[in-house]
């Protein structure tokens, strides 16, 4: 199967999927697709491993090594998957918000990181060596509400949360992969001193966020010339595409620059370059896209699955690490934002909305699919796999509900 084929094949399962969860299911559009997914990817494995003349799993290898994909995945579908998430962020939120944001993005994701390295290394009881666990634990530290993020809104969560739960997941994506990288290489035996690691994330970091500043101004001074819808969603691809390709030419974070040029873009471009027209048919371009890439992300983290050899042992695992990363996210959440907030100490809803709300998505998966084969990258993909449906299927389910309770009206009593 060429890589051609295969999305061919991504877009005709993501269609058929999104037909029967429309007419029958109607679960919201990114959490009907995950159900989907999962029942999909058993169905591939149970065939695999029933069907003699069939051999998913070396079709799966063969086409990973022709095109390619961890390469497509890591340094392609993230810019776009990116940039589509910062459309919907509410910047003047954010920026009321942005100590905790930060907070949150780069003190948390490290405790996240280190906390489920470890805790999944004493769950694998050595199975996994602690570099490898360290990496997984990265992977799972960025957050991916935008499955969620429309019946967040409808739930009737207060702007100054939101703002946070969209924030933090737009930042802390961009510093997940810069640590990814970093523990991918220590996994592999390419170590660094701290001193090297903190000069490296900061030269990456402030790279990509100045990169981000400048083609986003650049994009925005384009987009005031102009005054066609087409020609404005062309200046849009550009701009995550160079953009993406200069940070990668520079050595510098193109997650953050992309992300940084998507602000730009929602609070500028959008708003003071285009026509109320112009801007729901950008918006809604970004959008589709974003769905057809997750879509295809959880489709092929399904195949991917075709290499693990499921047992009693990784099952246990999996459930460990559910359990697991929400423990992780709690103290990620509360050690920052206690700490930020020492003298007026944060609210429980907001902990529990931020806690609850951290869902995993589609870079979770799209980091997990770029690890090179391994002993032990199979195990990494299951627990990835049983978190991202974890969280997507019950705290994607349950969070409107979670948000109605935390933030229900106060019925006060009339007087008589």
């Amino acid at each position: 199967m060429t890589l051609f084929e295969l999305v061919s094949v991504l877009f005709l399962l993501a269609a058929i999927l999104g037909i029967i969860n429309q007419r029958y299911i109607r679960l919201p559009r990114t959490i009907g697709l995950m159900a989907g997914s999962l029942v999909l990817s058993v169905i591939l494995i149970l065939v695999d491993r029933s069907v003699d003349f069939v051999d998913l799993r070396q079709d799966w290898a063969t086409l990973v090594t022709k095109a390619d994909l961890p390469h497509v995945f890591l340094d392609g579908l993230l810019a776009f998957m990116l940039f589509a998430g910062t459309l919907h962020v509410d910047v003047a939120a954010l920026r009321s918000q942005k100590w905790t944001v930060l907070a949150l993005s780069t003190i948390g994701v490290l405790l996240a990181t280190a906390i489920y390295g470890f805790g999944i290394w004493f769950v694998f009881d050595g199975g996994v060596p602690l570099p490898w666990c360290l990496a997984l634990g990265a992977l799972l530290a960025p957050t991916d509400p935008i499955a969620v993020g429309g019946l967040l809104r409808e739930a009737g969560l207060p702007a100054g949360p939101m703002a946070v739960v969209n924030g933090e997941s737009l930042f802390n994506d961009g510093v997940a992969v810069v640590v990814f990288a970093a523990t991918v290489q220590y996994a592999n035996g390419h170590a660094a001193s701290a001193s090297e690691i903190e000069l490296e994330f900061l030269i990456e970091a402030g790279g990509g966020i100045v990169l981000g500043l400048i083609t986003g101004w650049l994009s925005y001074r384009a987009v005031r010339l102009i005054d066609d819808v087409a020609l404005e969603l062309t200046v849009t691809l550009a701009l995550v595409t160079c953009t993406y390709s200069l940070a990668q030419a520079l050595h510098v974070s193109g997650p953050l620059a992309v992300v940084v040029a998507g602000l730009i873009t929602s609070a500028r471009s959008t708003r003071f370059g285009m026509s109320e027209a112009s801007q729901r048919e950008v918006i809604a371009f970004w959008d589709l896209t974003d769905e057809l890439l997750n879509a295809m992300l959880f489709l092929l983290l399904g195949f991917a699955l075709l290499s693990v050899n499921i047992s009693v042992p990784l099952l246990k695992a999996a459930a460990g690490g559910i359990a697991l990363a929400i423990v992780s996210r709690l103290i990620s959440v509360a050690i920052p934002t206690t700490l930020l907030h020492f003298r007026s100490a944060p609210k429980f809803k907001s902990i529990a909305v931020l806690t609850w709300g951290g869902l995993r998505g589609g870079i979770s998966v799209a980091l997990a699919l770029t690890l090179q084969p391994s002993p032990y990258r199979g195990d990494l993909l299951a627990v990835c796999y049983a978190v991202v449906v974890f969280t997507i299927l019950v705290q994607g389910l349950t969070m409107p509900a979670l948000v109605r309770w935390l933030y229900r009206p106060k019925v006060t009593a009339i007087p008589r």
